[in-house]
């Protein structure tokens, strides 16, 4: 099983700048409950149609990814991950 390191990308939207970084302090702490590490998490101020946040983090396989997403913990928090992140890109990406 490989590792697997991901870019996130997360715009918020308009007017819930605030409200997403909250929605993301509370699902990033699930991260180290399945064996990942947060490697870089930076909040800009998504002008100029940048994203509002930028997240790299490291999970030990696919699998461990997959069940962070499927946690039911993180479930719960959907519809406000709804009304907060308007848009998201991942990507798989190396660290040199």
């Amino acid at each position: 099983m490989a590792e697997l390191t991901l870019c996130c990308l997360l715009w918020a939207t308009p007017g819930q700048e605030a409200a997403m970084t909250r929605y993301e302090d509370a699902v990033l702490e699930l991260v180290a409950d399945h064996g990942a590490q947060v490697l870089h998490r930076v909040v800009g101020d998504g002008a100029d149609g940048h994203p509002h946040e930028v997240q790299v983090y490291r999970f030990p396989d696919r699998a461990a990814m997959d069940a962070y997403v499927a946690d039911p913990r993180r479930a719960r928090l959907a519809a406000d991950r709804e009304r907060v992140v308007a848009r998201t890109e991942l990507f798989p990406v190396e660290v040199r």
